[in-house]
């Protein structure tokens, strides 16, 4: 049977819950194809105190988007496990204070499209109803805006619109793939978080980009700042755009 897609506004409410009860409980983690955006892998890098380089070469896998062009990470599969994920244990997620953002929203499906009129995102929820997840037939029942504020999704969410905008300007100023060096860019800037520290402490800010001091230090000591300044360094760096 295949997956429903029900539209979701912000208020409606829908019935599901995961936990242990649930006869499938952690079966969601095996046989996945998990992309995980450069927030996900900032969170998941320092939960397991690791370099964002280390994290990449252990845990993930990468390819070129066939509709975007640009780079896609992937968490890495057990294979002799049924490629599960590698952080689900018997008791649950391993993880899950900082679980990717797909996780989180599951079983809520979140698309985002850039208005012609003002230019804004605007996001639009679908509940995906998979008829093998039990979850749907426990009593709990929340609105998507609960879910939303339940799960702690926001913060994944801003960055990753942060991703959208890189992708919506892919699509205006260049319609073929990124380049080898324009890929480079692409992965040091939103997923090497380490090794764009350090291009940038080698290199210097770029002169299109003005900071005061204080916001140059936070890039020395902030991860979060340092994401957040390497979404406008590659809108300079891909479309001369700040």
């Amino acid at each position: 049977m295949d997956t429903d897609f029900i539209p979701l506004e912000l208020d409606d409410e829908f019935q599901f819950a995961c936990s242990p009860e649930v006869p499938c409980f952690n079966q969601c983690c095996r046989d996945i194809n998990q992309y995980l955006t450069p927030y996900d892998i900032y969170r998941l890098k320092n939960r397991l105190n690791m370099t964002s380089g280390d994290f990449l070469n252990k845990h993930t896998v990468e390819h070129i988007g066939p509709q975007t062009g640009l780079p896609i990470v992937s968490l890495k599969a057990l294979p002799q496990e049924d490629l599960r994920c590698p952080f689900v244990s018997e008791e649950g997620c391993r993880v899950y204070e900082d679980r990717p953002a797909s996780c989180r929203t599951y079983p809520l499906a979140r698309a985002v499209s850039q208005s012609r009129a003002t230019g804004q995102l605007v996001e639009n929820y679908a509940l995906m109803q998979e008829p093998h997840c039990k979850g749907f037939s426990q009593k709990r029942t929340q609105t998507v805006r609960e879910w939303i504020q339940d799960q702690e999704i926001e913060e994944y969410n801003r960055f990753n619109d942060m991703l959208m905008a890189i992708i919506s300007l892919k699509n205006q100023h260049k319609r073929s793939p990124l380049d080898l060096r324009e890929q480079h860019l692409f992965r040091l800037a939103l997923y090497d978080l380490d090794a764009f520290r350090m291009h940038l402490e080698n290199n210097g800010i770029p002169e299109g980009l003005q900071l005061d001091a204080a916001e140059r230090e936070a890039l020395r000591t902030d991860d979060l700042a340092l994401l957040a300044f390497g979404h406008r360094w590659l809108q300079l760096m891909l479309f001369g755009r700040a």
